[in-house]
């Protein structure tokens, strides 16, 4: 039986639609919701959440990093940004690695939150550039 699934970033409704299966970057390793989920909500780090009717991938996004809410019926994901993997671009991917990268250079290593904020970029921007690579 499928789950209701909802992607939002913060410029627009990005997807919705049911899924037999949704697998997401959750922060601390990857996490598949299905129906009767236990209700948890999770951080996601940046990387691919793929998209299941029966055993089949139907759709993969790149996400930037966000939350998820996970019901037993819905998956509701908050992105920082998504973009489906074949609409990426590596060259724009390496732009802003390169960016992250000065970012991470330029940043105060003992401002921990400013620290923790350009190194969750400076890994979605890397994780980007291998998807990108691979699309």
């Amino acid at each position: 039986m499928p789950i209701e699934l909802e992607i939002v970033s913060p410029a627009r409704l990005v997807l919705s639609r049911s899924v037999d299966m949704v697998v997401m970057p959750g922060y601390e390793g990857d996490l598949a919701a299905q129906e009767n989920h236990a209700l948890m909500i999770v951080l996601l780090r940046g990387g691919v959440i793929s998209l299941y009717d029966g055993a089949n991938v139907v759709s993969r996004l790149f996400v930037a990093g966000g939350f998820a809410e996970i019901t037993k019926d819905r998956c509701t994901i908050l992105a920082d940004d998504a973009v489906p993997v074949e609409d990426l671009s590596a060259d724009t991917a390496r732009k802003n690695l390169q960016a992250a990268e000065a970012a991470w250079a330029d940043v105060d290593k003992a401002d921990i939150n400013a620290r923790d904020a350009v190194l969750d970029r400076l890994q979605s921007t890397r994780e980007a550039v291998r998807v990108a690579g691979a699309a």
